[in-house]
């Protein structure tokens, strides 16, 4: 299943090839033809011919809009202190809290039916659509049925285009209304619409899932869609942790107690729980904000596969539910891997037998497990931290892993 936020299915896309030459000239023929030859498939699954035109009335054309974001995409790579300065800000946290209090009795009977802490069902809603205040604009069937129509592996898209008709057939929402992000993903809490078919949920019972104006749906659909992707309700996501000096890096997984026995403490000053593993998080590398990371974390990163966001929303919860702010200094700016750099780190730790993920240039608990390998294998901090330098020593020497 592919990841319901815009930035995996931007990536996604990306990955899929360049645009096709009709669809980049603006080749409205193609385009009209194109959705004509879904109208079989999507009887197949059940949507009516009225259903259908009405889902296309209008649209005659891609969308430029979201043909141009394709071809914007770079191989840029924002850092994560970079991306927790817009989404955990002071201000969307005052929002948040706001929020919180407005909407106490829905969380606590929201947390009570899924098990998802009230702060973190906040978190994504702050972090995909500032708590409904930015849920997108764009009209999902068209800028879906532009994403299927320009990319060589279109069928991605397609099925999604599909699935958004088959939402439309159930009257959950009307075409004009079924609004989102460039890339499909769909209201408050931009799920893709096969995500929606799926995972989403009427929790204010009118009869229809609206993820686009209701906020106890939304808010509920969120905790759902955890609760399905294997949300613990025994533990936290995480917590922020001070290393003692000389802390061993190479043993970096284990029980909490037992990173409290070895000095692992607590930013905000409060105990560890006795109970329950986790792993050590090092996204700026030694002696930069450092996190023990439960297996929830990765629950959050099936919402989307990306680091940065997950901390985010670990840490937005976190300050939602009063907890301080980070206070160790990130570090300073200097060269870093972009998505080529990432791949070319992936292809030299495979080439080196110590990777064996895929190679798409993205960070995430494979390439660190890897770095991390590697950095033992040489004898530096297993920090597990990507960096220009560590790509150049790989490069550059001969260790292959024992």
């Amino acid at each position: 299943m592919p990841s319901r936020r815009t930035l995996l299915a931007a990536s996604l896309y990306l990955a899929a090839g360049p645009i096709r030459a009709a669809a980049a000239a603006g080749d409205d023929g193609a385009f009209r033809a194109f959705i004509e030859a879904l109208r079989p498939d999507a009887a197949s699954r059940g949507v009516s011919a009225q259903t259908f035109d009405a889902a296309f009335r209008g649209i005659a054309a891609p969308d430029e809009a979201v043909l141009a974001r394709i071809r914007r995409q770079t191989e840029f790579v924002r850092p994560v202190w970079d991306y927790l300065v817009g989404a955990v800000s002071a201000g969307r946290i005052n929002r948040g809290r706001a929020r919180a209090a407005a909407l106490a009795t829905t969380l606590r009977q929201i947390e009570g039916r899924y098990g998802v802490p009230g702060p973190v069902i906040l978190a994504f809603w702050g972090i995909e659509s500032d708590f409904g205040a930015s849920a997108g604009s764009i009209s999902t069937v068209r800028a879906l049925a532009t994403l299927a129509q320009a990319q060589h592996r279109g069928d991605l898209f397609r099925d999604e285009l599909l699935a958004a008709l088959t939402i439309l057939e159930r009257k959950d929402i009307t075409p004009e209304r079924m609004s989102g992000s460039w890339a499909g993903a769909m209201g408050q809490v931009q799920f893709l619409p096969s995500t929606y078919l799926a995972h989403a949920v009427d929790f204010d019972g009118d009869g229809r899932r609206d993820i686009w104006t209701s906020d106890a749906d939304s808010l509920a659909s969120i905790a759902a869609y955890l609760k399905d992707l294997g949300w613990d309700p025994s533990v936290s996501w995480g917590y922020a942790v001070l290393l003692p000096d000389g802390f061993d890096l190479s043993r970096y997984t284990g029980d909490l107690s037992a990173f409290a026995q070895r000095g692992v403490r607590r930013a905000d000053g409060k105990p560890l729980p006795k109970g329950g593993r986790a792993s050590l998080f090092l996204p700026g590398g030694l002696g930069a904000p450092a996190f023990l990371i439960t297996d929830n974390f990765e629950v959050i990163r099936r919402y989307n596969t990306s680091d940065s966001y997950a901390l985010a929303v670990g840490h937005l919860a976190d300050r939602l539910d009063g907890g301080p702010p980070l206070t160790m200094p990130w570090p300073a700016a200097g060269a870093r891997l972009d998505g080529a750099g990432l791949r070319a780190l992936q292809t030299a730790l495979a080439g080196a037998g110590f990777y064996d993920g895929p190679t798409d240039g993205r960070a995430g608990p494979k390439l660190r497990e890897a770095v991390r390998r590697y950095q033992i294998s040489v004898g530096l901090p297993a920090d597990g931290y990507a960096t220009p330098n560590l790509l150049a020593r790989i490069q550059g020497g001969t260790e292959r892993r024992p």
